[in-house]
């Protein structure tokens, strides 16, 4: 049994999204509230339990922004708007790749200043060649970021529970946070 369950803060707002057993163990140890649950049961040798699909924190978190931003995919696909760099296509985030501005095959970092959000086909198109070559000119300029990622949960469109959409907005082919935190 896989079930996810959506964790909120105390004041509604999307945290992460984990796995039943975290939930049970947030839930017995008193620290969340459940709202809603799957149609899905744990059994002991007693009892049965719902599956949660929703847990909400009793108490409100506060989280520390970071003051570096680490380089990663998600972090990239932030500062490019989940938007191909080349086309300005948004397709949904599993379709999204990332694409060395200087390919890695010849002596492309992998690093703020070299890469960008490409859709599949754009990222095919280009291949081995930089975007002057394959006549393919960038959006926008790579650069590191010097803002923070806007802070929120990021969850592939597929397969979200119906119950979670209230908590939750559609930005970019992918659902979002409704509000940061």
């Amino acid at each position: 049994m896989s079930a996810r369950v959506l964790l909120l803060n105390s004041s509604f707002e999307p945290i992460q999204v984990v796995n039943w057993q975290k939930a049970f163990i947030l839930w017995f140890q008193g620290k969340v509230d459940v709202l809603d649950t799957h149609h899905l049961f744990a059994r002991t040798i007693r009892e049965t339990f719902p599956i949660p699909s929703i847990i909400r924190l009793k108490k409100y978190t506060r989280f520390r922004r970071k003051s570096f931003i680490r380089f990663s995919r998600e972090n990239v696909y932030l500062r490019d708007s989940f938007e191909c760099q080349y086309c300005g296509v948004k397709p949904l985030q599993r379709e999204l790749t990332l694409d060395h501005v200087l390919p890695a095959s010849r002596g492309g970092d992998k690093n703020w200043l070299n890469v960008v959000t490409a859709c599949k086909p754009c990222n095919q198109k280009k291949s081995n060649k930089t975007p002057e070559e394959a006549r393919m000119p960038l959006k926008m300029k790579p650069d590191e970021p010097k803002w923070l990622p806007e802070p929120g949960l990021s969850i592939d469109t597929v397969q979200v529970p119906e119950s979670w959409q209230l908590y939750l907005i559609v930005t970019h082919g992918a659902r979002r946070a409704a509000s940061g935190y």
